[in-house]
């Protein structure tokens, strides 16, 4: 039994958007649960008294903390994806990531294929199941953004389509 990729998200995006931090569901035999992580509770935590002191020096100018580099690089790719015509195809899933339909096949796309909306891209294995990852722009496959065989979270990028 294949589960409908469509409904999958479908899912996710409930289990996201709401307080609900777990869902399990079976039908004919396959069953599928995801969760998400629960907030961490303090506990035992002693009330503290505060204290107002008087001071009637202007506060001390703290330096600004520099962006770390992973910061700079991502604001430099999300300026890139605005400016330039550039989709990202993210993962729909936490799960394994293959280029191709089986070892000895060809990759379904490289770089420099031209893709049309239902393009299979590539395959994430999830929980057993092969669920194909489509294409939903036209355009051309400027960069692929995961090795195969690699594991992948939920939401990371995979692809980068230039549209046409």
């Amino acid at each position: 039994m294949k589960m409908d990729l469509n409904y999958i998200k479908k899912l996710i995006k409930i289990l996201d958007t709401s307080n609900v931090a777990e869902i399990e569901i079976e039908e004919e035999g396959t069953k599928l649960k995801l969760s998400k992580p629960r907030p961490k509770i303090a506990a035992n935590l002693a009330p503290v008294n505060f204290t107002p002191i008087q001071n009637n020096n202007p506060p001390e100018q703290l330096p600004v903390s520099k962006a770390t580099e992973a910061e700079k690089i991502e604001v430099a790719k999300a300026e890139i994806l605005k400016s330039e015509n550039i989709y990202e195809v993210k993962s729909p899933m936490v799960g394994t990531f293959y280029r191709a339909p089986s070892p000895d096949a060809d990759s379904y796309v490289s770089v420099g294929s031209n893709v049309t909306p239902g393009s299979v891209l590539c395959i994430i294995e999830a929980m057993k199941l092969m669920n194909e990852i489509e294409s939903e722009v036209s355009g051309k496959i400027i960069k692929i953004l995961v090795d195969n065989t690699q594991p992948v979270e939920y939401n990371q990028p995979l692809f980068l389509i230039e549209k046409n």
